[in-house]
């Protein structure tokens, strides 16, 4: 009995040290090969590298080149854009008062492009005479810039001295106007009265107000 014991003590020691040889000092298991790490696929969103952006960004924050975010509306500078001539409906009426000494005309441009866009400055207007070609002048006040949503409409004013002489006087045949900043103009019926004064060039000129005028630049 004494030796069977003997025996099974060192089968037991035995057993112990082969173990032991098989472990870290931690006791983990180095015999067991650990799983390999995979790459992110295409299809996991991985792109195979760690570069900048990991959240998804372009490297601009998602906004064009100039930081606008990309609005149709605006120019290579981030401003809205000029309105063109062929965006525009522009009708005239007139807006004569009764007793004024001068008449008056309102010429209303509408946008019609289909964008926001910008008006800046006074627009061109002539008259066409039996005379000849008159070009009215600025008043002089300050022009705002105005930003012409899709479908609004601005106004402004054109004041001539009204033909109180007797005589037949320059007759009107037509309305130039041309945008500001542009140079295709639109050729309207004059509204206004028929004929304006004959002067030696001292009287009362034709003026025209800036964007958002009307009346004597009222």
């Amino acid at each position: 009995m004494r030796v069977r014991k003997l025996t099974l003590a060192a089968m037991a020691l035995a057993a112990g040290l082969s173990l032991t040889a098989c472990q870290n000092d931690d006791g983990t298991d180095q015999s067991a090969t650990p799983p390999a790490a995979s790459a992110p696929s295409a299809a996991d969103g991985g792109s195979g590298s760690a570069g900048s952006d990991q959240e998804g960004g372009t490297g601009s924050g998602g906004k064009t080149p100039n930081g606008s975010g990309g609005t149709g509306g605006s120019g290579e500078d981030g401003r809205t854009a000029k309105c063109r001539t062929d965006e525009l409906e522009i009708t005239a009426i007139d807006a004569t008062v009764g007793g004024d000494d001068r008449g008056t005309v309102a010429v209303d441009l509408k946008n019609g492009g289909g964008r926001d866009c910008t008006l800046e400055g006074y627009a061109g207007v002539d008259l066409k005479t039996n005379a000849g070609t008159l070009s009215a002048k600025r008043t002089g006040e300050q022009a705002p810039t105005v930003v012409l949503a899709d479908g609004d409409t601005v106004t402004f004013g054109i004041t001539y001295p009204v033909n109180d002489t007797g005589g037949s006087g320059v007759r009107i045949t037509g309305l130039v106007v041309t945008p500001p900043n542009e140079t295709k103009s639109v050729t309207l019926d004059w509204p206004g009265a028929a004929s304006l004064p004959v002067t030696d060039g001292s009287g009362t000129p034709v003026q025209v107000g800036p964007m958002g005028s009307t009346g004597q630049g009222g």
